[in-house]
């Protein structure tokens, strides 16, 4: 199965580190972050999994929630969270999905046989609280994610659902913001009354509305 941006992503109902969950459920009115990881135990994964621990008010404040997975067991989940703590000196405060059946995995396609054999390889999947898939990333399980780039990624996408903009290259929470082209410049002008620049007549710039 491939998923493709604005697809209603897939119900299931799976073991994870903090109980059974029913994803769309478990969702409810937030927004989602899936992250998967190879497996249990590797290096660069326990990184990541201690990096998104010590962001959870981050995630918090945006309304998101986190949920890893991994193809292994909820007993060594349990036991690898203990290593990350330890490693990450922080505490693993959300739950870790089981799936050593692969049913998640492939539900949301996280095999590559071409990259991990039946491994599932480093994906991020965000969800909107319609259940809605809004963004897709895959990593080589070489290289760690920047959980960095999906907050800002995440501020892009709730800034943009709600105003008329969309946020250009490098954009930061509190940047300017690209006009929409379906808004013509005059109608702009009142829109944004901070002010709209226009660059070239495609490319109007105007300060964040929400700040």
């Amino acid at each position: 199965m491939v998923l493709q941006l604005g697809d209603i992503v897939p119900d299931f109902t799976q073991e994870t580190s903090q109980g059974t969950i029913s994803f769309h459920e478990w969702a409810g009115n937030s927004w989602v972050v899936l992250f998967s990881h190879p497996a249990d135990y590797t290096p660069v994964c326990t990184t990541e999994l201690g990096t998104v621990a010590s962001l959870k008010p981050e995630f918090d404040k945006r309304n998101v929630k986190v949920l890893a997975l991994s193809v292994d067991n909820v007993d060594s989940h349990k036991g690898w969270i203990s290593d990350i703590n330890e490693t990450q000196n922080t505490t693993v405060n959300y739950p870790i999905i089981a799936d050593p059946d692969r049913k998640v995995a492939d539900l949301y396609g996280m095999i590559h046989p071409n990259s991990l054999n039946n491994l599932t390889v480093r994906s991020v999947f965000i969800i909107d609280p319609n259940k809605k898939l809004r963004l897709t990333l895959t990593y080589p399980a070489s290289t760690g994610r920047n959980f960095d780039e999906i907050l800002r990624v995440i501020d892009s996408l709730q800034l943009t659902d709600y105003h008329q903009v969309a946020t250009p290259a490098n954009w930061k929470d509190g940047d300017d913001c690209v006009v929409v082209p379906s808004i013509p410049t005059e109608e702009a002008k009142q829109k944004f009354p901070k002010g709209v620049t226009e660059v070239k007549p495609y490319l109007r710039m105007t300060p964040q509305p929400n700040k």
